[in-house]
């Protein structure tokens, strides 16, 4: 299936191919030329950047859990069209027009790569973390999951079974993580705080309180 950077390589095609071709290089000299000219301040970028990665974006991922965990009908509905269910609750657009909700079990771990480039659901999630565009990652979550989640700390029993889902262009996945035990009483502000961005990514787990 196509992925975002289908046109990337032809001469005539996107114009980012005048570029260089390593994005952490293409970051790094746009960064050197806003410095220069006094338009950004480097240490006040990096934190803006890490909030989004990590607090703003990844909430709204979090707060569909929450009330996936919270309410079986709904859950339901997220299983069986996702894309329209994050959509009533505003989160849409461009990296998010077709999403797929998958739920881990007590059999089944989901996780989820983009083999061919960094697909990723921008209104859930926010900006994707360096690692996940990484050639490394990309390689080795197809081949072998299994190492790559005990390096993310996630230990899985002999049992279960690992399912790696590739983004593309046209699909995204949102992995619902398992509900930690002990969380019977808490609302959805308090469950949200348990569900990090890796979990909905698959290479983490929610919290236990």
């Amino acid at each position: 299936m196509p992925h975002d950077h289908a046109d990337h390589d032809s001469p005539n095609g996107h114009p980012h191919t005048l570029l260089p071709s390593d994005p952490a290089l293409r970051v790094k000299a746009l960064e050197t030329i806003l410095t220069q000219k006094g338009l950004i301040e480097p240490a006040a970028l990096d934190e803006i950047i890490e909030t989004y990665e990590t607090k703003i974006g990844p909430r709204n991922g979090a707060r569909v859990v929450a009330k996936a965990w919270l309410d079986p009908a709904f859950m339901a509905a997220l299983r069986a069209d996702a894309t329209a269910v994050v959509s009533e609750l505003g989160y849409y657009g461009r990296q998010g027009e077709h999403m797929i909700a998958v739920e881990n079990t007590d059999t089944v771990h989901n996780m989820v790569v983009c083999t061919l480039c960094s697909c990723y659901p921008w209104p859930l999630l926010g900006i994707p973390p360096t690692w996940y565009k990484s050639d490394a990652y990309r390689a080795r979550a197809v081949r072998e999951p299994r190492k790559v989640l005990a390096e993310f700390g996630v230990v899985l029993p002999d049992g279960m079974a690992v399912r790696v889902w590739d983004s593309t262009a046209e699909t995204r996945y949102l992995v619902i993580p398992q509900r930690p035990v002990g969380t019977e009483g808490l609302d959805e502000a308090a469950l949200m705080d348990l569900i990090t961005r890796d979990s909905m990514i698959g290479t983490g787990l929610a919290v236990t309180p």
